[in-house]
Order: structure tokens, then sequence, then C-alpha cells
């Protein structure tokens, strides 16, 4: 009866691993069941058939509800390229961010680093909603200017290292929120 199991179980899945997992858990099925298979009406055949094709819907039903596992796509995902001039960068944008006048660069900071509404932002500064998204607007083309443009100054012993860089966005964001922002 198992070759018969397995060749339906292939007709069913199309993977030959997949039917032999779906045969055996078949066949542990009929085992824990044989007490309620009643010899008369059918074959003890048709009933193991009848059992994997049970087994096979209750997966198919499972499976619809996740996905199945492709190794290379998860990898690609998974796997972040190194880049070690990612530091020096975000040194680069320190010091351009510090080129730019301050009211652009509190609005550049709180809107863009500190993820805060325009709103909130405006409420910071002290101006109106439609001054803060022009700060904003003209801080970020100024800030890709300058970035493009390579016009950084270079690094002095006085700059900060890449790795308090971000550190230093972020303090100054916490200061801007908690009130230290300038007015218009």
């Amino acid at each position: 009866m198992l070759p018969h199991l397995r060749a339906f179980g292939r007709s069913l899945c199309g993977n030959p691993d997949m039917a032999d997992d779906l045969v055996q858990e078949t066949m542990m099925k009929a085992w824990k069941a044989r007490a309620s298979y009643i010899p008369g009406p059918s074959t003890m055949k048709s009933w193991a058939f009848v059992i994997l094709r049970n087994c096979f819907l209750s997966q198919m039903r499972r499976k619809k509800f996740t996905a199945e596992y492709d190794e290379l796509a998860a990898e690609r995902l998974l796997v972040a390229p190194d880049d070690q001039n990612d530091s020096l960068h975000l040194a680069d944008v320190q010091r351009a961010l510090l080129m730019l006048p301050v009211d652009q660069r509190e609005a550049l900071v709180l809107i863009g680093a500190g993820q805060l509404s325009y709103e909130e932002g405006a409420a910071i500064c002290g101006c109106a909603v439609g001054t803060m998204k022009s700060r904003v607007s003209r801080a970020r083309t100024a800030l890709q200017a300058i970035l493009d443009g390579n016009d950084l100054a270079p690094r002095s012993e006085g700059d900060t290292v890449p790795s308090e860089a971000f550190a230093t966005i972020m303090a100054t964001v916490d200061e801007l929120s908690a009130g230290g922002g300038a007015t218009d």
C-alpha cells in the first residue's frame, strides 16, 4: 500500500520529499485511528487514501497563511553590505549641518532627525508651520548642495569623531525639543 500512497502523495504535492512526509503522517494517523476502521464498507487502501487526502488538504489550508521559505531570497534580504565609509559620511553630514544657518539647522534636525511633525517643530521654534516647512526645504537643498559640492572644511583636531556624530545630532534634537530652539 505504501508505494500507492507515495504515488498519490506525489501527484498531490508535486514534491517527493513533501509526499514522503505526507505518507508518514498518513500512516501515523491511520495507526492511531486503527480501532475506528470498519473493514466492511471500504478497503484499508481507500481508507488510507482518504486520510492522505485529508492530511494534504489540512496542510494546504495551513500553508495558505504562511509563505514558503526561499533561502536565497532570505539571504539577500538579511545580509546588509558592510560599508566602512558610513561613519565618514555621517561625520560629513554633521559638518555640513554646522555650515547651515541656525534656523535651518534646527528645523532640519527637529523634523528630519527628531521625526517631529511640522506643527511640533513650529511650536518649538515659535514660528508658523509654513515657515518651518520653508526652513526644512531650504536646509535640505543647502545640505545636499554642500555634500554634493564637497564644500566641507577638512576635519580639524576639535571635530568630533565619526562615532560621536550621531550622538551629537540626537543631543541637539533633545535640546531643541526641550525648548532650547531659537525664536523667529
